[in-house]
């Protein structure tokens, strides 16, 4: 079974739920992603297992809203085995993970950041897609952080290219129909490449012009995040020549 359970960090930056964690129920029980430590998430997820214990622990990539409640789990479950993130062993891209009572693929999908994995359940064609795609928004790609646009598109078009029949994010709703969403995502970047090429022609010279003239109305408190994409944008018109 399959149990979603937010990790009670609502935020503008994180959405409304925040964190989406992923609890596979079974003969070797996995939480997908941890949460940040909150102690109602944290008791959530036991009060899902009744007595059994937290086995395996998958994270998705080593931003800190994924990692930062490792802890807390290690201290209820001290035997639970952490993967990825940078803290635990790290998946191998393709390798199977038995969590639950089904089997995950580990799927490589850097961009977002150069260690983010999806788990793909081919049984269920559920995708557990962490942050690769989002309803309501467009995903950060922090260039200064090891973000590359130019990986976050192979990514996009690798999980089109797998046919999952739906997505599970970190942030937001399932994602009923991967195809589409995806599709829409591969072409909101090639017209954001064409704005930003744009504002260069029309003599903005930083990534906080470019965020002004492009990003019109974006929240304050977002213009960093909106930045650190341009920036994105801009290695990848570099590399292009």
């Amino acid at each position: 079974m399959m149990i979603a359970l937010p990790a009670g960090n609502a935020s503008e930056w994180t959405g409304p739920t925040g964190n989406n964690t992923y609890l596979l129920t079974g003969a070797t029980s996995a939480l997908i992603d941890a949460g940040i430590g909150r102690t109602e998430h944290v008791n959530a997820v036991a009060q899902r297992l009744a007595a059994a214990p937290l086995d395996l622990v998958l994270l998705t990539h080593h931003h800190v809203d994924h990692v930062a409640g490792v802890p807390d789990l290690l201290a209820r479950w001290p035997a639970v085995i952490v993967r990825g993130g940078g803290i635990g062993d790290p998946f191998q891209d393709g390798e199977r993970i038995d969590a639950g009572g089904t089997r995950l693929r580990a799927i490589h999908t850097p961009g977002h950041a150069p260690d983010h994995f999806c788990f793909f359940d081919e049984a269920s064609g559920d995708l557990f897609c962490g942050d690769l795609a989002r309803i309501g928004g467009t995903v950060v790609i922090p260039a200064s952080k090891g973000g590359s646009l130019r990986d976050y598109l192979r990514s996009l078009h690798r999980v089109r290219e797998l046919g999952p029949l739906r997505l599970l994010p970190a942030h937001g709703p399932a994602i009923d129909d991967p195809g589409s969403l995806i599709d829409e995502y591969l072409r909101h970047r090639h017209e954001r490449e064409q704005q930003i090429a744009a504002a260069l022609e029309a003599g903005c010279r930083t990534a906080a012009e470019i965020v002004s003239r492009v990003y019109a109305g974006l929240s304050p408190s977002l213009h960093a995040a909106a930045e650190e994409t341009v920036r994105a944008h801009l290695q990848k018109l570099d590399d292009d020549g």
